[in-house]
């Protein structure tokens, strides 16, 4: 009887330190990301998409802000068809998603981005990296930064509002 205790404790005990073990790894990993749950767009009766209002409690922790130095200025964005029913022109924004904003895409080497952009601020709806990049977001106040890397290449997407509507760069470096 005392041998059958001593090893349920023992496979206790290797299960418990097991599963520690596994929830750390996982919480250590997916701490150092900025995801957010991607928004879905209602389609309104005119066929844009209107933005989704914030949530008001998050399921997830978001990490605070890295203090990295805002992105340099590069070329110039190159916007792709917006979320909406009709593509936009290469090259010239498409239609309007409503009153607080218009969703725009960016297509990067390393990635796509997609802002919903106000008269007076910004926000991330998502960012994609493409096939063999990886990602990092940073958001503050008054700016969002994403930086997709692939080896030592860097294409970030830099919008900026703290001066005025918002700005979008695009930058290889």
């Amino acid at each position: 009887m005392r041998r059958g205790l001593v090893h349920v404790l023992a496979w206790s005990l290797a299960t418990g330190a097991a599963v520690t073990l596994s929830w750390w790894g996982v919480h250590t990993v997916m701490a150092g990301t900025a995801y957010d749950p991607p928004r879905a767009l209602p389609i309104t009766a005119a066929g844009a998409a209107a933005p989704a209002p914030d949530p008001r409690v998050s399921s997830t922790r978001r990490p605070a802000p890295s203090k990295s130095p805002p992105a340099r200025p590069g070329r110039s964005p190159r916007p792709s068809a917006p979320t909406a029913t009709k593509p936009a022109s290469p090259g010239r924004p498409g239609p309007s998603s409503g009153d607080t904003g218009r969703v725009r895409s960016y297509d990067t080497e390393g990635g796509r981005v997609v802002l919903d952009l106000g008269p007076a601020s910004a926000s991330l709806v998502s960012a994609t990296p493409g096939t063999g990049w990886s990602m990092q977001v940073w958001k503050t106040e008054s700016w969002i930064r994403v930086e997709f890397t692939s080896g030592a290449d860097r294409v970030s997407v830099f919008c900026t509002w703290h001066d005025g509507p918002p700005h979008v760069e695009v930058g290889n470096y």
